[in-house]
């Protein structure tokens, strides 16, 4: 369940109707990391690594694309188990807590887990240390199968994703993250109160799926496209990722230096292109 109804009175000039009104649900979900104990431990040790507020549903996709965005894991043969625990919230849902049991194999820095997480927010993360970070943790450069997109391409995308937005149409409060290939055609569509979250939800069904690095794909989302959300899209080897919105400055300092094609402003038969203008073919050169 991805909305709730509440009852609401709505203001229509100075005429008062009592009715419902459809709201995205919002619940906090804890990621806990299960990985091969140090030394001579008998059991995988535990840790809890982070608490997202996000909107129920492929909550473990959203885990696995978080721990992808993170550098802790690679591809789908880097897990064991990934699932649900504790308690169900409701007689309708899940648990809000999911962990992922890292198999033997997985290329893991247990030590990364005793430093924190950089703090994020929607516009981006702000300091040189975030940029090391990311670079630290890269393991997909954007060079070989990169697609090549027509503007029209570019044009269509913010209609496709808006029409395939279900719960955004009962709502009216949910961003959303669509995975197209090069024509412009949706292959996957994730929706979320968090950007990041949306996005989260795309990259760990496609490591599911086997199909990282995500080279020849086209990311867009729906809002701003801060420094975490290039930082997802490089680490998941998405080339090209359009934003209805705006970037901020750190966000197209990343694209550019990982060579990632970042759009923005992607509406209304426009564009603006900040970095990685050679994917872009059948435009004229830019004029001044």
């Amino acid at each position: 369940m991805t909305s709730v109804a509440v009852p609401i009175v709505r203001v229509d000039g100075a005429r008062r109707t009592a009715q419902d009104d459809a709201l995205a649900i919002e619940e906090p979900l804890e990621i806990r990391l299960a990985f091969p104990g140090r030394e001579l431990a008998k059991k995988p040790e535990e840790k809890s690594i982070s608490i997202t507020m996000r909107t129920p549903g492929d909550d473990v996709a959203l885990a696995l694309g978080f721990l992808v965005s993170e550098g802790i894991i690679h591809t789908a043969a880097d897990v064991d188990d990934a699932r649900h625990c504790g308690p169900p919230v409701r007689e309708d849902a899940t648990s809000n807590i999911v962990k992922i049991t890292l198999g033997a194999g997985a290329r893991f820095d247990g030590a990364r887990l005793e430093r924190h997480f950089y703090t994020s927010s929607s516009c981006g993360v702000c300091g040189k240390t975030s940029l090391e970070a990311v670079r630290s943790a890269l393991h997909a450069p954007l060079v070989a199968g990169a697609p090549r997109i027509t503007p029209q391409t570019v044009h269509g995308l913010p209609r496709t994703l808006r029409e395939a937005q279900l719960t955004f149409e009962r709502t009216g409060g949910l961003h959303a993250a669509g995975l197209f290939d090069a024509t412009g055609r949706l292959l996957l569509l994730r929706e979320d109160v968090g950007r990041h979250n949306a996005v989260d939800k795309v990259v760990g069904e496609q490591l599911r799926a086997g199909a990282l690095p995500l080279r020849d794909r086209i990311l867009l989302v729906s809002g701003r496209a801060s420094f975490e959300l290039v930082q997802k899209a490089v680490m998941a080897g998405v080339a090209i990722l359009a934003a209805v919105g705006a970037p901020s400055s750190l966000a197209v300092e990343l694209a550019r230096e990982e060579h990632l094609t970042l759009l923005g402003f992607v509406r209304d038969g426009r564009f603006n292109v900040y970095t990685g203008e050679e994917r872009l073919v059948g435009a004229g050169a830019a004029s001044s």
